[in-house]
């Protein structure tokens, strides 16, 4: 009997030994070098809201949630047809202004041929009344009559500018309207991943009110609480390592795009209670584009994981962080 119990507890110690003898070999396998830092955090993009400039009613949605969409695509269409109405009659008035403009510059000429004999006229009065020829009353009308004659031509040139400002007011009232349309058809500005589908063709929408949440897939990036002793070390631009939870054998090249300028209480994301405790500064890795759009099918938000950022270009990062993610994963 003592013989057995002997035995067992010498099958357990080896046991207990060599379970240590694993955990050390593990954390020692991933144990964060000197100068390098890390926060856990989970994949994030910019979000873009999908609204239109003025209310109106939803002709076409064009696409649907979890649609990936490409920078420049059709999302949504607004109707438009009051609009259009508006845009045959200010095209309507720019026509009628230019018509206007015509027949004042017909008056223009008329009326410049009856100052230039009125002129001619007054001349030749001078002429006879300088010889006695007429009285003062003939050279006092003949002058009258210039004068009212050149005060006509004056009027007249004056409508045909008024004309040519009708002109520009009916143009730009085309323009705009012609811009109003336009913007009935709302354009994804950036490629992404459709949200929230948050109103229906048919509905009638406030002038920005959303109709589309879009995901930005130009910025994806995650988001660490840091310490201030290791905040104040980051330059911007440092190379960082992202390790999500679902991929934890691989690294996902990244790159520090912001530090907060000023500390705040870790936010309640962070499960661990005694980092919620302290003061972190906010730090954004953000993964390269051209990255993100080559696995753009795959890439999703909300994904956990940990950031390691390397504080110096010197420093050589650990092997079990420098593991990228083959192509052929994705296959």
């Amino acid at each position: 009997m003592k013989k057995r119990l002997s035995a067992m507890l010498i099958v357990i110690t080896l046991l207990l030994v060599g379970a240590g003898a694993y955990v050390l070999i593990s954390n020692g396998n991933n144990e964060l070098p000197v100068g390098f830092v890390q926060g856990n955090g989970r994949i994030e993009a910019e979000q873009v809201e999908i609204a239109p400039t003025f209310a109106g009613r939803v002709a076409q949605v064009m696409a649907a949630e979890g649609s990936l969409v490409s920078s420049g695509a059709l999302l949504v269409e607004m109707d438009t047809d009051e609009l259009s109405a508006a845009l045959d009659r200010a095209s309507a008035e720019v026509a009628l202004a230019r018509q206007s403009k015509a027949e004042a510059e017909a008056v223009v000429i008329q009326r410049e041929s009856q100052q230039r004999r009125a002129s001619q006229e007054l001349d030749r009065a001078k002429a006879l009344l300088a010889g006695q020829n007429i009285s003062m009353t003939v050279f006092e009308d003949r002058e009258t009559a210039f004068q009212v004659a050149d005060a006509v031509l004056g009027a007249a040139k004056a409508r045909v500018a008024t004309a040519d400002s009708q002109i520009a007011a009916a143009e730009a009232e085309v323009r705009r309207i012609a811009a109003q349309i336009e913007d009935g058809s709302l354009i994804a500005p950036v490629p992404g991943r459709v949200l929230y589908r948050l109103a229906e063709p048919g509905e009638v929408v406030g002038a920005g009110e959303p109709i589309l949440t879009l995901l930005s897939l130009e910025n994806v990036y995650m988001e660490v609480f840091l310490p201030a002793r290791e905040a104040g070390l980051l330059p911007i631009g440092a190379e960082a390592r992202i390790v999500l939870d679902a991929l934890p054998e691989f690294a996902i090249p990244a790159t520090v795009t912001f530090v907060s300028p000023e500390a705040q209480f870790t936010p309640k994301q962070v499960e661990t209670l005694s980092e919620r405790e302290q003061l972190v500064f906010r730090v954004r890795v953000r993964i390269p584009k051209d990255l993100v759009i080559e696995r753009i099918e795959h890439v999703k938000t909300g994904l956990r994981g940990i950031a390691v950022i390397r504080l110096s270009s010197d420093d050589t990062w650990p092997e079990y962080l420098d593991r990228r993610i083959p192509p052929e994963l994705f296959e």
